[in-house]
């Protein structure tokens, strides 16, 4: 957590001198249920801003005023994270996964909601009723409904609608895997939050990618959703076509942090006219909507001719929509509170997570063994390169009889424990590589809600045991007996318990370092510096008694140290290092323990368990900061700020926003 103090005191240093940003201002409405919405705004207008703040996902580092309340209630009371769903912009996927266990996996983890309890209800009231269902919706809803299961008919729907069928067995893909295209790889990250039960969708740029065929089979399909199931969405689109525009049942205008207009899709057309701007025939509404607020392109709208063209900025447009009837409307419905007692108590989730923490983890742990197996060839790899570097090792150190007992004879000993303790500690810097590459997917899913960060962490912790014993297992089992150490079977498995500790504490230590620096330059950087500074005071450089008094700290801070320990504990005082001292500058009983003593070692038997408890302790700590890293750290920080009031000297952030009845959403400023 140093390092993470560290780096937020650089950030706070090269932060000092930017400026206060205002992203929305003076924001008011309510998004109603039944209704699709279209946000619109040119780029930098605040709608992935507006949208995260609808859905609880703003950064923490903003600043904002305000409220937002679904159906009357506020943030405190349930969790929007899993009320509304957050269809992001950006698609982060593993990219080992086909689109179909993509798509099942985020199913599972969202869970189904109120679905079993709301049919469980329906059940009842169809019996008391005397109504018989059609057989296939009855299956069809029951189906739905069912947890925990890898496959559901949800997911098929899904693809289907989507238009993922035909792809629904590839790999997503990256650059080392050839995969779905850039469109494909959009829908999938829309779909991933479809298969939730979530009845509240904010849709970020979802047309990104897609051409104009396909984006309006999308919307059209979610407004049937909208229209069906009494569902509440909201879809930011850059430059929706004319056919997917008029699909839309009201407009949210943005522009420079203001809503210019919000309301009904056939006024809005009316308020520009009012103001002296009118959509000519050749120019598709959703660009004139972008282009009249710009000053730049306002003009070529103007159609008074009898007056004088005169610039009209966004202030005094927000200003006429307050006088104008559709924004007057809107003011009055947001003066009556909404009545919380009309809220179906299936509306909002009060639950954090889709599912228990068992089945969370095992979920989490199905995808880890999948995407493990998925990317067998790496771990194939690294146990072939711990092959060849044992039997280039094996010659190197081979002899038909290597002199022991003597002091003289314990340098090659030295040499060849402390090589393999480096092969072992390197070994575990592919941990570093693997946690950053999966921290983007990590954080979006963990921020959704997909799961508690500390399955995750300690699954990726658990998965990793049996290849660090395997990768162990090789070394010692190649070097051991070629290189000569003491030939006893107990002395031989004490050294296999400390090498698959070493190397468990040093993978604790990288995927700690990974979570935190999140970047592969300065993790690679510093995680080099990190092995050189534990090598450095690891007891073979610098024995102890060289070490000055006010660097001691570092010596029995380092973890190499007490690994060092183990093995030269097992090794030399072992039965054939057992003759007499015959050093009298050293007073110890036996060569073996002068040769521990000449280097500052432990010299007793106890001193192994000692160094392979200190080595536990090392990987249990190091696996504790990397779930901590996992459950507070953010991928990245933002310096923006949310305001609605201008002081002096900065701006401070206002964010009226929302409520959900049936999943209406009240956005107001206070």
């Amino acid at each position: 957590m140093i390092v993470a103090g560290l780096q937020g005191l650089v950030g706070c240093l090269a932060s000092s001198n930017k400026k206060t940003i205002n992203i929305l201002q003076n924001v008011n409405g309510i998004i109603k249920p039944s209704r699709m919405t279209l946000l619109l705004g040119p780029p930098s207008s605040g709608k992935s801003t507006l949208m995260r703040a609808l859905t609880g996902k703003l950064d923490k580092s903003l600043k904002v005023s305000g409220n937002i309340t679904y159906c009357g209630h506020t943030f405190e009371e349930f969790y929007p994270e899993r009320t509304s769903a957050y269809v992001s912009q950006y698609d982060l996927h593993n990219t080992e996964m086909t689109v179909r266990e993509t798509l099942d996996f985020s199913r599972r983890c969202l869970g189904v909601g109120a679905r079993y309890d709301m049919l469980s209800e329906l059940a009842v009231r169809e019996r008391q009723a005397g109504i018989k269902p059609d057989p296939e919706i009855d299956a069809f809803m029951k189906a739905t409904a069912v947890q925990g299961q890898e496959s559901n008919i949800v997911t098929d729907l899904t693809l289907k609608v989507l238009g993922l069928d035909i792809c629904a067995d590839m790999p997503i893909g990256d650059d080392m895997i050839r995969g779905i295209s850039g469109g494909q790889k959009k829908r999938v990250t829309t779909g991933e939050m479809l298969t939730g039960p979530a009845r509240a969708l904010f849709m970020d740029e979802i047309s990104t990618g897609l051409d104009s065929s396909s984006t309006f089979q999308i919307v059209k399909y979610i407004g049937q959703l909208v229209h069906v199931m009494n569902e509440t969405v909201m879809i930011s689109l850059l430059q929706p076509p004319p056919e997917t525009y008029n699909l839309f049942d009201d407009i949210i205008l943005l522009s420079e942090g203001y809503i210019v207009y919000h309301g009904p899709r056939d006024n809005i057309l009316e308020f520009f006219e009012a103001a002296g701007f009118r959509c000519p025939e050749r120019k598709g509404v959703a660009d004139f909507l972008q282009e009249v607020t710009s000053k730049k392109d306002q003009q070529q709208y103007w159609y008074r001719d009898q007056e004088r063209y005169r610039h009209v900025s966004v202030l005094e447009f927000v200003e006429r929509f307050k006088s104008f009837h559709v924004g007057q409307q809107m003011l009055k419905e947001l003066q009556i509170p909404f009545d919380k007692s009309k809220t179906h108590p299936a509306a909002l989730t009060t639950n954090k997570y889709g599912q228990s923490s068992w089945e969370s983890f095992k979920t989490v742990m199905s995808r880890e063994m999948l995407l493990m197996k998925r990317n067998s060839f790496i771990y194939i790899f690294k146990v072939t390169q711990l092959l060849i570097l044992g039997i280039v090792t094996m010659t190197v150190f081979f002899r038909t009889k290597m002199p022991y007992g003597q002091i003289s004879d314990s340098g090659k000993y030295f040499g060849a424990l402390t090589f393999s303790l480096i092969i072992v500690l390197f070994n575990g810097f592919a941990e570093l590589q693997f946690t950053i590459k999966m921290l983007p997917t990590f954080y979006k899913q963990r921020d959704f809600l997909f799961f508690p960060p500390w399955t995750f962490g300690l699954v990726n912790i658990v998965s990793k045991v049996p290849v660090s014993l395997v990768e162990s297992a090789v070394w010692v089992v190649l070097t051991y007996y070629v290189m000569g150490f003491a030939p006893a079977a107990g002395r031989f498995f004490r050294q296999l318990l400390a090498f698959f500790l070493t190397h468990q504490m040093a993978m604790g230590l990288f995927r700690f370092l990974g979570a935190v620096l999140k970047s592969m330059v300065v993790a690679n950087t510093l995680g080099m510096f990190v092995i050189l500074i534990i090598f450095l005071f690891g007891g073979f450089v610098i024995p102890r008694g060289d070490i000055q008094p006010w660097w001691i700290w570092a010596y029995w801070s380092s973890p190499m140290m007490y690994s060092q320990n183990a093995i030269s504990v097992n090794e030399f005082l072992s039965s054939r290092w057992a003759n007499p001292n015959n050093d009298t500058s050293i007073a110890a009983r036996t060569m073996g323990e002068a040769i521990l003593k000449s280097r500052g070692l432990f010299t007793r038997d106890w001193g192994f368990w000692v160094s392979i408890g200190a080595i536990v302790g090392f990987a249990i700590l190091f696996n504790i900061l990397y779930l901590l890293a996992l459950t507070y750290l953010s991928f990245g920080s933002s310096s923006n700020t949310v305001s609605d009031k201008e002081n002096e000297n900065e701006t401070n952030t206002s964010m009226p926003i929302g409520e959900i009845s049936s999943l209406c959403t009240i956005y107001q400023a206070t």
